[in-house]
């Protein structure tokens, strides 16, 4: 038997050749009958991985972690971590990879259903086990055909601010405001002042942008130029730079800004760092709205819509979105189409005025 101690440590160590490999681990264990079993395990093991064909096997868990592992560094890796954790408390994690059934993921999906969660949010979910079963074939480790469950998404209106909307939203958000709770806004302190005004003046490059909140939240002095009124936004989502001019109130809010910048984030932390996803008194000014059926990426929408609505097609709107697929733009595509039909109203009224 090939089991040794080591001077640093009590625990017995395995160690042996095999088809000209030097194979060693810890059997993290004092016992040494027990490290001599682990021994002719692991021999047992890797003999039927070479000789005979048996490919290693991975549990759910590890097959998840290393998955997401592989992802650090990336747009998404948060989202993964966050499904990460769903999976472990609704899946058999501890089920080798190759011991996951289709039974498995349509109770997974159930599970999520009866807590209310979205299809788009169950889609999400199920996609990491997909990326993660994938990702264990690709590394050689033996796994089986699965089937995942369809997750039919409902359709739902695409939810815009009207002018009035934004008006009523702007009012609830004005840093000079009154309200409960509240001093006068000379008797405020200066990061109160600072947090007040900083929302307001995000909410306001999302709805002349059309950025997602990200991009605007964590944006940089060197991307904005004052004198040429233009914002290189870097879309990390979509790995691709925009170049978008100024509207007169963006360029009006980044100039009073660049008066009094500290730092190298246009919105910072209190630690000097990026603003990150801070948007309590942004959701609370929509509910003071009146304006609970929206979310801040209806600001987005609405930007879009906007851009529609006055005659520009969904090839410029995607550009200035910054979509990586004309396929994710398309949910503007009824927009457009009631644009095209009363320009085709306009012309034959203009062809009959002819006549």
């Amino acid at each position: 038997m090939s089991i040794i101690k080591r001077s640093n440590s009590k625990n017995y160590f395995i160690q042996f050749q095999l088809n000209g490999k030097t194979y060693i681990r810890s059997s993290r264990t004092t016992n040494k009958k027990l490290a001599e079993q682990m021994e002719i395990d692991w021999k047992s093991k890797l003999h039927a991985q070479q000789f005979l064909g048996q490919k290693e096997r991975i549990t759910l868990r590890a097959a998840i972690d290393q998955f997401s592992e592989s992802k650090q560094g990336t747009p998404n890796h948060r989202g993964l971590i966050t499904n990460s954790k769903i999976a472990y408390r609704l899946l058999p994690v501890h089920k080798f990879i190759d011991e996951l059934t289709a039974h498995d993921l349509e109770r997974f999906k159930r599970d999520r259903m009866n807590e209310g969660v979205k299809e788009q949010t169950i889609k999400h979910n199920l996609n990491l086990i997909r990326c993660a079963w994938k990702f264990a074939r690709k590394l050689g480790y033996q796994v089986n055909d699965l089937e995942f469950p369809t997750i039919k998404l409902s359709k739902s209106s695409l939810r815009y601010l009207s002018i009035d909307e934004e008006r009523r939203f702007l009012a609830c958000l004005d840093p000079k405001r009154g309200g409960r709770g509240l001093r006068p806004y000379d008797e405020r302190d200066l990061r109160t002042k600072q947090a007040m005004d900083d929302a307001y003046d995000l909410v306001i490059l999302l709805l002349d942008t059309g950025a997602r909140y990200s991009e605007v939240a964590n944006i940089t002095w060197s991307k904005i130029n004052l004198e040429d009124r233009t914002i290189n936004l870097w879309r990390s989502k979509v790995q691709n730079e925009t170049t978008l001019y100024m509207s007169d109130r963006v360029h009006e809010v980044l100039l009073r800004r660049s008066l009094t910048r500290a730092g190298v984030y246009v919105f910072q932390n209190r630690k000097g760092g990026s603003r990150g996803y801070a948007s309590q008194s942004i959701r609370k000014a929509l509910r003071n709205a009146g304006l609970s059926d929206c979310k801040i990426h209806s600001l987005r929408h609405t930007h879009a819509t906007r851009l529609i609505q006055n005659g520009m097609n969904l090839y410029e709107v995607k550009e200035i979105l910054g979509h990586s697929d004309i396929k994710t733009t398309m949910r503007y595509a009824h927009l457009e189409s009631r644009q095209v039909t009363s320009k085709a109203r306009d012309v034959i009224n203009r062809l009959n005025s002819m006549q």
